[in-house]
């Protein structure tokens, strides 16, 4: 279960909760007049971005900028 603590409470103790919450991994929820208004939790390992996650997956490429149908073909399309 999530331990709740008013704002004062932590405000005295917030290294003990914070060496606390780092050691258990456990959350710990901050009140005010008895209202749940922060979570102190530990921070996890970052995860990659999706350019990260896509890195080195592109084989190849010929020109991505080229046109997909030469202007001949656009012509007499038209």
């Amino acid at each position: 279960m999530t331990e709740h603590v008013s704002k004062s409470r932590f405000k005295a103790k917030a290294l003990e909760y914070f060496r606390r919450v780092e050691a258990s991994g456990e959350p710990i929820v901050i009140t005010e007049r008895g209202k749940p208004t922060l979570e102190l939790r530990r921070l996890q390992a970052e995860q990659p971005g999706p350019s990260e996650a896509l890195k080195g997956s592109v084989l190849w490429y010929d020109d991505p900028f080229a046109p997909a149908v030469d202007e001949e073909e656009w012509e007499s399309l038209g």
